[in-house]
């Protein structure tokens, strides 16, 4: 028997995509506005600061539906990935 040893980080990251597989797979939709922490997930940053440029700059949509609270359109941050992102050679 082997044992695999995981760090807990990379334990609850490993989780979360297995999650999302099986939303995937399962046809679960997806929330349309995600949290602050949602949206620093989802773009793999560590900072408010950036996440408050990246929406300075128009760069992702957002909402603001309360006075403290701030949402952020996911379809908006997959464009900006996308948009980002470079092919292999």
């Amino acid at each position: 028997m082997q044992v695999i040893c995981l760090e807990e980080k990379a334990f609850y990251e490993l989780v979360e995509q297995v999650v999302e597989r099986l939303k995937e797979k399962n046809n679960v939709t997806r929330d349309k506005w995600v949290s602050n922490e949602e949206a620093m997930r989802l773009l793999n940053i560590k900072s408010k600061t950036t996440l408050q440029k990246l929406r300075d700059e128009g760069k992702i949509r957002f909402t603001k539906p309360e006075k403290k609270i701030i949402l952020y359109d996911r379809d908006s941050i997959d464009v900006y990935l996308e948009k980002y992102s470079k092919n292999t050679f």
